[in-house]
């Protein structure tokens, strides 16, 4: 088994500035590391990385998320298993598909999207991200749960500490502490608007969830909390990153640009392939339930493995040209690219398939759209070249755009 010290190591300023030549070494040579300082196993190739997704628990759990992500949320739907997993995510599942998207949640997709491109759509010019991108998301997600909008800055401050405690790699006290802290500020926030709601319920989604039963199971006030939780940190950081990338990737290629604003039903394409391209989330942890034989050796039993979507959504072995940016690539599906048939790896696979790819996917159609509508010869500001950052999620932190303001 190949050593950490032979490829960047995963917490070094080289790996967080420009993680895929790491990606290349470690699937071509290095496709199983043990990480000290982490103290996990690194798998890299699209092989293995979907296997640990896909696996039915007999293999590869999520165990690990009792301490990576219980202290920040609570438990979470995401650390059950078995026919507890199944029951919880039938509770929660509806919202989020089907009738109750379309019906109650796009018109709060399409209102909040306008709300926030109306405060620049005549200025031609915006920051995608601290315009857009850090907003919108973020806003649905409370409208949807019916909490108030004016808490905005709170929501982002939660959840940037939860996701900065989710990839705190090199166990920094105080970003631990800071997420901890969430936990309770969050507990004291939302589990008084959760028993008030109970008795005045609503068309939103926390009365949903509040009402939900399956099977004679309903959600506790501590369910429904860590839940929300969970929704405003895997819904705003994540749609958040996608967008500001499906920006800069196309703008980056301006020939498929012009393809998408002649076209919008490539809308999907650019978001799939910017998904397998540069996913918002680049590495996903899980446990193995027993010794599991990988590329490059055998992972024991207890063992926690970091699964780098990153490095697996470019590997050769299954997408031609893998660091192409190309929205028309044949090798990515993009009918089942917001479902568990996905063939990327960004929402993860299996049953613990992410329970809102389909609210990203009408955020990202809706945005885009919009965006495009409001500035339709949108380019970068002059001498801005788009630069991700981040380790465990990865983004633009800016991207400042000029454009012709429409009239009317």
């Amino acid at each position: 088994m190949t050593t950490a010290h032979q490829v960047p190591d995963i917490l070094s300023s080289e790996f967080a500035e420009n993680p895929y030549p790491a990606y290349s070494m470690m699937r071509e040579s290095a496709p199983l590391i043990w990480h000290e300082a982490t103290k996990s196993y690194i798998i890299s190739r699209y092989e293995d990385v979907e296997r640990a997704f896909k696996d039915k628990e007999s293999e590869f759990t999520t165990d690990n998320y009792d301490w990576q992500i219980e202290p920040v949320h609570g438990k979470t739907i995401l650390q059950l298993s078995g026919r507890e997993h199944a029951v919880r995510r039938a509770l929660v599942a509806p919202a989020f598909r089907g009738s109750d998207l379309r019906d109650k949640f796009l018109p709060v997709i399409d209102r909040n999207s306008r709300e926030l491109i109306d405060a620049f759509r005549h200025t031609g010019s915006a920051d995608l991200v601290t315009d857009y991108a850090t907003r919108f998301p973020v806003n649905v997600i409370a409208d949807m749960l019916g909490l108030d909008k004016a808490d905005h800055a709170r929501f982002h401050g939660w959840y940037t500490a939860v996701i900065a405690f989710l990839g705190n790699l090199s166990g920094d006290a105080e970003v631990a502490a800071a997420g901890e802290r969430t936990r309770v500020e969050f507990a004291e926030y939302m589990l008084p608007i959760i028993q008030n709601r109970r008795d005045n319920l609503g068309d939103d989604l926390l009365s949903s969830l509040c009402a939900a039963e399956v099977d004679g199971v309903r959600m506790s006030d501590e369910d429904i909390k860590a839940f929300c939780s969970l929704l405003l940190a895997a819904g705003g950081e994540t749609t958040d990153k996608a967008i500001a990338s499906v920006f800069a990737n196309l703008l980056l290629h301006p020939d498929q640009l012009a393809a998408v604003q002649q076209d919008r039903a490539l809308i999907d394409r650019a978001f799939s392939e910017t998904l397998r391209f540069t996913p918002p989330v680049h590495m996903i942890m899980r446990q193995t339930a027993k010794d599991v034989e990988v590329s490059g050796g055998t992972i024991p039993a207890g063992a926690t493995v970091t699964c780098l979507i990153g490095a697996a959504n470019r590997d050769g072995s299954r997408y031609h040209e893998p660091d192409r940016f190309n929205i028309f690539r044949d090798d990515l599906t993009t009918t089942t690219a917001f479902s568990a048939a996905a063939d990327h790896l960004a929402f993860a696979l299996g049953r613990h398939f992410c329970v809102g790819a389909l609210l990203a996917k009408a955020e990202v159609e809706t945005g885009v759209n919009q965006l495009l509508d409001a500035m339709p010869d949108i380019r970068l500001a002059d001498g801005f070249d788009p630069v991700e950052q981040g380790v465990f999620t990865r983004g633009p932190q800016t991207l400042p755009v000029r454009f012709t303001p429409v009239k009317g």
